[in-house]
């Protein structure tokens, strides 16, 4: 496994991370998560991501009961707040109210005295900037967050928090959580080069686009004990999987046929080709996947490959 440092900051986390949404506290039983988790731990992953409306906490619980056989500060754990965690009016957002309750609830949930990154896990128009920058400021200076991350917010969103932050002398945010895949590559016209720039970066989500860049999916056939078909998100990707789509997953196979490697492999490396990119985000519903994916960091793609890649997307 090999490891980059999180945007400016000293910290360094796993090339791969594993994340607990739609999978722990839901589709996959704590036996099997502890085990997926213990799996991660011992081929080099450190860095492990939940959040506060995963399963309304649970999975935050079977994450950290997973990680207690091993030191704290030999892992990094990760949270979030923003998302509605009950009917209140003040259960949601980024006010100082809301992200103070969560972050403590987090950490009792956890049995945690700290979360190494708290991620505002959607930008609230409704609160200003200034408030939810110096809540969690105040929790980096009482020690219970040590880094402070954001959750797809545009560049305007994250520059804004820079000036900010500058501004007041606040913690500054290391790291954004965008979706980026093969098929998802939004953030490569404004937010990578400015993230580039500024020194944030980007641990990203969904880089096996649901599981689709595993090859499974393809056909339009759901397996019935995939993670797609019990989270129901068969309907969208029979939407997706159509001849072209098909085509472009067969000659990207083939391009990871030619490296001895997994498609999965092929496009977990082809993200890990950015250099902003910190980490990369995946989910798993069993050991075995962790280890595939865990490989992908050792995959280094030619220029050529990325250009076929490129041809290959554009059809």
């Amino acid at each position: 496994m090999n490891y980059r440092r999180l945007g400016r900051s000293g910290l360094k986390v796993s090339e791969i991370s594993l994340g607990s949404w739609l999978t722990f506290g839901k589709s996959v039983c704590e036996q099997k998560a502890t085990d997926i988790i213990h799996q991660a731990y011992e081929v080099g992953i450190n860095f492990f991501d939940s959040a506060n409306v995963y399963e309304r906490g649970q999975a935050e619980i079977v994450m950290s009961r997973a990680l207690k056989t091993f030191p704290r500060e030999s892992y990094v754990m990760t949270t979030k707040a923003f998302w509605p965690m009950g009917d209140g009016p003040n259960d949601r957002g980024l006010s100082r109210k809301h992200i103070m309750d969560q972050v403590h609830s987090s950490l009792k949930r956890m049995e945690l005295d700290y979360v190494d990154i708290f991620y505002c896990h959607r930008y609230d128009v409704e609160t200003p900037l200034e408030e939810t920058l110096r809540a969690i400021d105040d929790l980096i200076r009482q020690g219970k967050i040590l880094y402070v991350g954001v959750s797809e917010w545009t560049a305007a969103q994250i520059q804004e928090a820079f000036t900010i932050a500058d501004r007041y002398l606040l913690d500054r945010i290391i790291v954004n959580q965008p979706q980026y895949n093969l098929f998802h590559r939004d953030i490569e016209e404004e937010i990578l080069p400015m993230c580039e720039r500024i020194g944030v970066s980007q641990v990203v989500w969904s880089p096996l686009a649901q599981g689709v860049l595993t090859g499974k999916y393809r056909r339009g056939e759901i397996p019935k004990g995939s993670r797609a078909y019990q989270s129901g998100e068969s309907s969208w990707m029979k939407k997706v999987i159509n001849d072209i789509f098909n085509r472009k997953i067969d000659l990207l196979d083939d391009i990871a046929k030619e490296y001895d490697i997994t498609l999965a492999q092929l496009a977990l490396a082809w993200i890990l080709r950015q250099p902003n990119v910190a980490s990369t985000l995946v989910g798993a519903s069993e050991p075995s996947q962790i280890i595939e994916n865990a490989q992908a960091s050792n995959v280094v793609l030619n220029f050529e490959t990325l250009q076929k890649i490129e041809e290959i997307t554009a059809i």
